[in-house]
């Protein structure tokens, strides 16, 4: 298993950074500070970034005097790595439990196309063999 698959739960600004290098491809700490909502100093964008490398979430080059980051996992395998934590840290592993937290009345539920779609997802993956 890959450090990145052992550190799945980032913290909120580890996701922002996260989301902010994915949107960008390759950027600066500056520029990936300027690409976060509500920005925390300079300073510590540049320890959650230590702090993702550490993780093996991202990488960096040198381009004269800057450090240029770039994420290592592609998105769609950082977001299963993110639900599979969050599947076991917050809810047992158990899937059931995480959709009927999703459509449990009171918590803007879901519209009936969603409700439709998942049904559907659930009809392929019975047919499929899942």
């Amino acid at each position: 298993m890959s450090n990145a698959d052992e550190t799945g739960i980032l913290s909120r600004r580890e996701r922002q950074i996260m989301e902010a290098l994915y949107r960008l491809g390759k950027a600066s700490a500056i520029e990936i500070r300027d690409a976060m909502p509500n920005p925390p100093t300079y300073t510590a964008v540049r320890t959650h970034l230590a702090l993702l490398q550490d993780k093996g979430h991202i990488r960096h080059e040198r381009q004269g005097a800057k450090h240029i980051y770039e994420p290592v996992v592609p998105r769609d395998e950082m977001a299963k790595n993110v639900i599979t934590g969050v599947l076991e840290n917050f809810f047992g592993g158990s899937v059931e439990r995480v959709v009927a937290t999703l459509i449990e009345p009171g918590t803007g539920g879901l519209s009936d196309e969603q409700l439709d779609r998942i049904s559907k997802l659930i009809e392929e993956a019975r047919e499929q063999g899942r």
